[in-house]
């Protein structure tokens, strides 16, 4: 697809780096038992107070170790070393087999950290990338020598005079960026934080309040300052540029002032690199955009769109009426690899920001994915985007903003209550079949069988592994449609954060109503789900409801001289009597809006936004009846 290219020093392209191959485990090194004393054994060899490297690796990976792969940045293991290639350059999207200037692509000692690090400890490359005890070491190292080019060849022990290392650590060839990074890592050691890693070691950072770090040393490091600039609309805790896109891919509008209420964050990803999804969203006529771009090597922002603005980013121009995109470097289908910390803890930053600012619950009826965008009509649902896929953490990232779902009860739940769907992450391993037109990486070769851990859980048609998967009617129309577990069928997955309410429950498997129909998924003792609590579950008042991609007015409410937008149902799903499902509250009034005059048209029709399917759709007030969960 798009070319993946470096600029500035590091890496901006998700599609630069190559992925494992996808029968990798994602496994620790087996040989590392005690990841809390290979830290503290790092720490004193290279003279590096243990607190502060203890909060680089937390910033970096939380910890965890990932068995010989390398993340979308090209960083390896707990501390994140860098070793991008000619060959990860020369295939997928960077596109850059046969150029002449391929290794000055790849020339930035920021792209080679683990070779840096392989020199400073006498540690071979190939340890560094695979053993977890050597790689700390080697980010050990690594830190050690940037305080030692700052002080004249020292390390000190108090870790407030390690600010410029830390810094430096990041990669980041922005001031701003850089600093950010430093500062999460001095939060994290004024607060202290514990943590049980994917491959279950515990790990503690023993918080040291007293710690005051040294923020005078970044202007040592001689680092790109970003330009002065107002337009931006993001908190001072992330770095934010302003680069606007073409004005035919969005509307001017006025939100929420001229009455188009923001009610949803869209988060996406931009199946190319950084510098490419910009390219695009600045090319007139394109017909794409986003309010913000994620980088994924640094967490660096750059927003296209104003707030206010509508950007076409959803696929549906009701939800982009009311919603704001976030677009995130990286490829869906590279289950793979694994999302850098500093870009969901940015973007969480970001995303509380902006709830606040524009009263947006934060939860996952309101913070949601490109994938639970419904279709306008009928005959848009089937080939509706699925990013983020089926390997954003949303668990985590939620946890992040600060959602609280619940506790799990460890019961099976009862027929008629309301569930928030919770596989635990890490142990969620799911299949998929992942073929190369899913892949715009390049990487995906031939179709394969890929086992990770996922946010999803697949939903059959009886209590039973063998039964079939279910099948969505608008993916797979007709009586020889089937369910798939390829990674592009949405229509057979619940989705982490996702409310449903329980239709039955046979042993290990929890049925639930969901496209219509009555579904299960594996459950057992309630170990994927948490009850749903103050929620509001809506029921048809007679035969069934009516469902709908968008909430627009009847043609007769609008003015004079508006040309109405067509307001059809989504006639290829049904919601009969007998079923219920999960509500957004309170419903909202059916409304437009016109770019020109900054129109905005209400109508009398109140619609409540329900957890349908993996999408989310629109259900007419007047055909339900609102109740509160049990």
């Amino acid at each position: 697809m798009l070319a993946g290219i470096v600029a500035g020093g590091a890496v901006v392209a998700g599609g630069l780096v190559a992925l494992p191959s996808a029968q990798a485990a994602l496994t620790s090194n087996p040989t590392t038992q005690d990841r809390q004393a290979d830290f503290a054994a790092a720490a004193k060899e290279f003279h590096v107070p243990l607190d502060v490297l203890l909060g680089v690796s937390y910033q970096e990976s939380l910890w965890d170790a990932h068995g010989g792969q390398y993340n979308t940045s090209g960083g390896y293991g707990p501390m994140n070393l860098t070793d991008v290639t000619s060959k990860m350059v020369s295939s997928g999207a960077a596109g850059a087999a046969g150029r002449g200037d391929i290794k000055s692509l790849t020339s930035s000692p920021s792209l080679h950290t683990l070779a840096a690090a392989a020199k400073l400890t006498g540690a071979s490359e190939n340890a560094l990338r695979t053993d977890d005890h050597d790689n700390i070491r080697g980010g050990a190292a690594l830190l050690a020598s940037y305080e030692k080019k700052l002080t004249g060849g020292t390390t000190p022990t108090d870790p407030s005079a390690w600010y410029g290392a830390v810094a430096r650590y990041s990669q980041s060839p922005d001031q701003k960026s850089a600093g950010l990074f430093a500062d999460r890592v001095y939060k994290s050691v004024k607060s202290g934080v514990s943590r049980k890693t994917q491959d279950g070691q515990s790990l503690k950072l023993a918080a040291t309040p007293s710690v005051s770090p040294s923020t005078s040393q970044l202007s040592k490091l001689d680092l790109k300052s970003a330009p002065a600039t107002t337009a931006t609309e993001c908190p001072t805790t992330v770095d934010c540029t302003f680069l606007p896109a073409a004005a035919t891919n969005g509307q001017v509008a006025n939100r929420p002032t001229d009455g188009v209420d923001i009610k949803y964050i869209v988060i996406h990803d931009t199946e190319s690199s950084y510098d490419a999804a910009i390219d695009t969203f600045q090319k007139s006529g394109s017909a794409d955009s986003a309010h913000y771009v994620m980088r994924a090597s640094d967490g660096a922002v750059t927003q296209m769109t104003s707030d206010k603005d509508i950007a076409y980013h959803a696929g549906n121009y009701w939800f982009n009426m009311h919603s704001i995109g976030i677009e995130h470097e990286g490829f869906a289908a590279q289950g793979a690899s694994w999302y850098p910390q500093t870009q969901y803890q940015a973007t969480a930053e970001l995303v509380k920001y902006l709830a606040a600012k524009y009263d947006i619950p934060l939860d996952r009826q309101h913070i949601i994915g490109h994938d639970n965008v419904p279709g306008p009509q009928d005959s848009y649902v089937a080939g509706m985007h699925w990013d983020p896929g089926p390997y954003w953490d949303w668990s985590s990232f939620m946890n992040m903003v600060g959602e609280h779902v619940g506790t799990r009860t460890g019961r099976n739940p009862e027929v008629g209550s309301a569930v928030t769907i919770t596989p635990p992450f890490a142990d969620n391993k799911q299949t998929v079949r992942v073929c190369p037109a899913d892949d715009p990486s390049g990487k995906t070769t031939a179709c394969t069988d890929r086992s990770e851990p996922a946010n999803f859980l697949p939903v059959r048609t009886a209590p039973d592994a063998d039964a079939p998967l279910f099948t969505d009617p608008a993916v797979h129309p007709g009586a020889d449609g089937k369910g798939t577990d390829e990674i592009n069928d949405w229509g057979s997955t619940v989705q982490d954060g996702q409310q449903f309410v329980v239709a039955g429950q046979s042993g290990d498997w929890t049925a639930i109503w969901f496209s219509g129909a009555k579904v299960w998924f594996y459950n057992p003792g309630g170990r994927n789900t948490m009850p749903a609590q103050g929620v509001t579950i809506v029921k048809p008042t007679g035969d069934k409801a009516t469902l709908f991609g968008s909430g627009y007015p009847q043609a007769s409410e609008y003015p004079s001289g508006l040309s109405p937008s067509a307001q059809e149902p989504l006639t290829v799903y049904s919601f009969p009597a007998g079923q219920a499902y999960v509500a957004t509250q309170p419903p909202v009034s059916a409304d437009d809006f016109f770019a020109t005059g900054d129109k905005h048209v209400t109508g009398a029709a109140k619609y409540y936004t329900i957890q349908y399917n993996h999408r989310v759709v629109l259900v007419d007030g007047a055909g339900v009846a609102p109740s509160p969960a049990l």
